[in-house]
């Protein structure tokens, strides 16, 4: 019979946190011995014994072999270990006390008699000077080394380690992104381009008594692609890139920020011309106020200070560039932003239709598309979304396409990952027969109203299929990008999200807590219309509300702002309800078709209800993005 082998498992190094246990459980083993063995290691093992009968017994039997005295006090050894009791080790060491009212005399006698050394030594108190010096020094010794060794080994050293920045550097070689791999953002390159030149050409600039800007600071909602310009820029340089969070500069301990400030500044000047990137800047550069209390404001306001000092120290000939980027360039301290530091702004916005086009041009170059695919109609199905927006959806749809074990990736997958995304992905829940019907009137109420209302988003797709935390979801977006809306598009944006509710209480007789987002969604437009773009005349032309719907006025003013919203939502509702008992033909026929096939594309949706989808406006042509790329290395 052939031996049958045994896999032998592959050696794995303890982990991180294996290894702080080891350390943890080492050092109170070695803290526990170093107390036990200061006060029990080598003190003598002596046994007290009563004076009599049993020393004098001893003495004699002849046992006695010496003894120690002061005053009171004996000390002694025995020739033959002997047991004090049952049950207890026998030992030779000894002690004990001569009571006050023995006799000495006789008891010198007895000693003389059998031949019992007296010693001249003093009695035995402690261990020997070196026995207690190896016990409680050495130990306590190697204990103080031990934890200095494990801290510089957790921190990377005490100098090195909390002080030293934690910058990822990136040399001009592994920096292979270039502007060709930013679509959609032109704008924000176009500015970064004459950055890239000064790195490239700093005599041309110098010669004219020109500067450069110091700092770059790079703005907008989160996924527009500001890290990805801020490593543009360097890999069109062709120079060292120190990247770095905000956040990261922060420690409980105050003046570490600053101390990696410092080190940071200092490795991008040896390197120079370099490029230090901050993201997050607002997490440290937030406005001081004078009124923060603590180490940690402390510590925030040292490291900016530390930002601010670093920047106005550059001298002309330092080529190093500080760009930065945020997400909330209105909280930032004005320090920051005066001439000399942070004095160029780029706001990075979400990419319009041809934005949007370029990047899913980009973000698709390797990947095999169907011949059905088309990235114009895929963009413009896309508003407002960014190029981490789009990336994520090109993804999701490579995954769809791989769960089907498909060679390509079909248009279908597209508009199936879109869906994920925006509306959340499909729920195994069993709904009763009355609750299908009751969410198909309510999407079949947003719908209708949806394809009715002037100046309303066009409804793409129509489903009660329940995705995410919804039981059902009606996906409408406009055919072109929107910038700014008028009041009869808002009003219109607020009786579609009533629609629902409207449908229900007209059919149902009664209301359902399924309104809930619409009426969130409603509330924060009308108080955006009425506190923040002066839409009502009761109000007025004023701002009573910031950006995050905080107030910022009076208690009079705020209550007036409150009717105004219930007026607004009121007056919807009445309008919108007479709207769908008017057209209760077509909200039944809508809702009959979505009751068999649960999902329901634009074109089903407007043939269900018995309309005519309006024409979407033709789509501007762009040039591909080959040709782009030649015309901006034309420019160049």
């Amino acid at each position: 019979m052939r031996a049958r082998k045994t896999a032998r498992r592959p050696f794995r190094l303890p982990s991180r946190r294996q290894r702080y246990i080891f350390y943890a459980v080492g050092i109170s083993v070695l803290l526990l011995f170093n107390i036990w063995a200061a006060n029990n290691a080598f003190q003598a093992n002596r046994v007290r014994v009563p004076y009599s009968p049993f020393f004098v017994q001893q003495i004699r039997a002849g046992n006695v072999e010496s003894i120690t005295s002061t005053g009171t006090a004996i000390q002694g050894r025995l020739k033959r270990a002997v047991k004090l009791a049952a049950g207890e080790t026998a030992a030779r060491d000894f002690s004990t006390e001569i009571p006050s009212f023995a006799d000495t005399t006789q008891l010198d006698r007895l000693l003389e008699s059998h031949h019992v050394s007296l010693n001249a030594e003093p009695l035995q108190r402690a261990a020997p000077l070196w026995e207690r010096f190896l016990v409680g020094v050495v130990p306590t010794v190697l204990l103080l080394v031990l934890l200095i060794w494990l801290f510089r080994k957790l921190t990377g050293g005490v100098a090195g380690g909390l002080g030293r920045s934690r910058d990822t550097r990136f040399e001009p070689s592994a920096t292979s992104v270039t502007f060709a791999e930013v679509a959609g953002i032109d704008d924000a390159r176009a500015e970064l381009s004459e950055i890239v030149d000064f790195l490239r050409n700093p005599a041309r600039y110098r010669r004219l008594g020109g500067r450069i800007p110091r700092g770059v600071l790079l703005s907008g909602a989160p996924g527009t692609g500001k890290t990805l310009l801020a490593r543009a820029v360097a890999g069109e340089a062709g120079v060292p890139f120190f990247s770095l969070s905000a956040s990261e500069f922060v420690e409980a301990v105050v003046g570490i920020g600053a101390s990696r400030v410092r080190d940071l500044f200092k490795k991008a000047k040896e390197a120079a011309p370099a490029i230090v990137f901050i993201d997050e800047l607002d997490a440290i550069g937030r406005a001081r106020s004078g009124v923060g209390i603590g180490a940690g404001s402390e510590e925030r306001e040292q490291t900016l200070n530390q930002i601010l000092t670093e920047m106005d120290g550059f001298t002309p000939a330092t080529d190093l560039i500080v760009i930065a980027a945020t997400n909330r360039p209105d909280v930032l301290d004005k320090a920051l932003l005066r001439p000399g530091r942070f004095d160029r702004r780029i706001a990075v916005s979400a990419p319009d239709k041809a934005g949007r086009t370029l990047i899913l041009e980009v973000h698709t170059r390797k990947m095999p598309l169907a011949p059905d695919v088309d990235l114009g109609d895929l963009a413009s199905r896309t508003p407002g979304m960014a190029g981490a927006d789009l990336a994520n959806l090109v993804n999701e749809a490579a995954l769809a396409a791989a769960r089907r074990s498909d060679d390509t990736v079909r248009f279908e997958d597209f508009t199936s990952a879109l869906d994920k995304i925006l509306l959340g992905a499909e729920r195994k829940v069993m709904l009763t027969e009355d609750d299908r019907r009751k969410t198909a009137y309510h999407e079949a109420g947003h719908a209708l109203a949806g394809m009715l209302i002037p100046g309303a988003d066009p409804v793409r797709k129509v489903s009660i299929i329940p995705r995410g935390a919804s039981l059902g979801v009606t996906l409408s977006s406009p055919d072109t990008d929107r910038f700014t809306y008028s009041d009869s598009e808002l009003d219109a944006a607020i009786r579609v999200l009533l629609a629902g509710r409207a449908a229900e209480e007209i059919v149902f007789g009664e209301l359902t807590s399924g309104a809930e987002s619409d009426l969130e969604q409603l509330t924060n437009i009308a108080r955006y219309m009425v506190g923040r773009w002066g839409m009502s005349e009761s109000v007025g032309m004023m701002t009573v509300i910031d950006r995050d719907l905080q107030a910022n006025a009076s208690a009079q003013v705020l209550a007036l702002l409150d009717e105004e919203v219930r007026r607004i939502a009121e007056a919807a509702y009445a309008d919108i309800t007479a709207l769908i008992r008017e057209e209760r033909d077509r909200l039944d026929a809508l809702v009959e078709a979505l009751l068999v096939h649960e999902t329901l594309d634009a074109n089903d949706a407007y043939a269900a209800a018995g309309l005519v989808r309006p024409l979407a406006p033709v789509r501007e042509p762009h040039p591909p993005l080959a040709v782009q790329e030649q015309a901006s290395l034309e420019e160049e």
